[in-house]
C-alpha cells in the first residue's frame, strides 16, 4: 500500500506578517485509494472516529477571514493520527469507540513506519516549514489548533459549546477564555473534555518545544455541522483571535515546564 499520488497536507497561504498560524490535525475523513476503507463500511467515515466534524470548515473560514496561513491534514485519523507522537500506542487505532478497524489489526511495524513516512511526518514537516517561514521573516508566531468533539459520550451529554486545551503556557489560552466569558450564553470550559497536556502531540512538538504561544480549541460538533454553524463560529472567533493575537507576549519565545515532565533535557542548546 503506497498511497502514491495522495498529498497528505492541505496548505492555505496567508499573511505571515500577522503572526498567526492555524492548524487542523483531524480535518479529513478520506483515505488513499490503496487503503480502500480499511475494511469498514462507509457509514463509519461520517463519524467522529474518522475525523473532527466541522473542524476543516472552521479552519478554512478563519484563514480566509483573518488572512492567515493554515496547515491541515488530508487523511483520516483512522489511517494514522497526526495528533499523536510516533511512540504513542494510539497512533494507529485498532479499536475506536466500539468499532474494530480491520485494516489496522493486525498491522506490522513496517506498515506503521510506512504510514509515518508517507502521511504523518509530511504533515508535521509542513507545520515546521510554516513556522520557519514566520521565523525567517523575524516574526514569532502564535499557533491556533482547531478540533471538535461529540456532544454526547457514552450516554453522557457534554454541555460545552467550546473548550480550550493547553498544558502550562497560558499566554494564548487565558486571554481567549476571558474573551469567551464576555459572550452571553456561551458555555465553555478549560481542559475539557480532554487534558491538553499530551506529550509529543502536535502542540507539544511544535509549540511547547519551541516556546511558542498556542492553544487548541474544541468545538461541539453539532454546532459546526452545517454552513450556518460554521459561519457563526468563524464570525465569533475571528475578532477574538485578532485581539489575543495583538498581545505582545504571544509573539515572544518563552518556555514553560510541561505537566507531562521536564522539557530541559529535550531542548536544544
Amino acid at each position: 500500500m503506497t498511497g502514491n499520488g495522495f498529498d497528505p497536507v492541505e496548505y492555505v497561504d496567508g499573511s505571515y506578517a500577522k503572526g498567526l498560524l492555524l492548524i487542523c490535525d483531524h480535518a479529513a475523513n478520506t483515505l488513499p485509494q490503496a487503503y480502500g476503507s480499511l475494511g469498514l463500511p462507509q457509514s463509519e467515515f461520517s463519524r467522529h472516529i474518522a475525523y473532527d466534524i466541522g473542524a476543516r470548515a472552521v479552519t478554512l473560514g478563519l484563514a480566509e477571514k483573518l488572512g492567515v496561513p493554515a496547515v491541515l491534514s488530508t487523511f483520516s485519523r483512522l489511517l494514522i493520527d497526526p495528533n499523536r507522537g510516533e511512540d504513542d500506542p494510539t497512533l494507529v487505532m485498532r479499536l475506536s469507540d466500539g468499532t474494530v478497524i480491520p485494516g489496522n489489526h493486525p498491522i506490522t511495524d513496517a506498515e506503521i513506519e510506512h504510514r509515518l513516512a508517507r502521511f504523518h511526518r509530511p504533515y508535521h514537516q509542513a507545520i515546521d516549514a510554516a513556522i520557519e517561514k514566520f521565523l525567517d521573516a523575524g516574526i514569532t508566531p502564535a499557533v491556533f489548533s482547531v478540533h471538535s468533539f461529540t456532544g454526547n459520550w457514552r450516554g453522557r451529554p457534554r454541555p460545552w459549546h467550546a473548550t480550550l486545551l493547553w498544558d502550562y503556557d497560558p499566554r494564548f489560552t487565558k486571554p481567549l477564555l476571558e474573551e469567551f466569558s464576555r459572550v452571553e450564553g456561551m458555555v465553555f470550559a478549560d481542559n475539557e473534555p480532554y487534558d491538553g497536556a499530551l506529550r509529543n502531540d502536535t502542540m507539544f512538538r511544535h509549540c511547547s518545544m519551541r516556546g511558542l504561544a498556542h492553544t487548541l480549541i474544541e468545538l461541539r460538533q453539532d454546532l459546526i455541522g452545517d454552513e450556518a454553524g460554521v459561519k457563526h463560529w468563524v464570525e465569533t472567533l475571528a475578532p477574538m483571535l485578532e485581539r489575543v493575537n495583538a498581545l505582545a507576549e504571544v509573539h515572544e519565545v518563552r518556555h514553560f515546564e510541561s505537566r507531562t515532565g521536564p522539557l530541559k533535557h529535550l531542548l536544544k542548546d
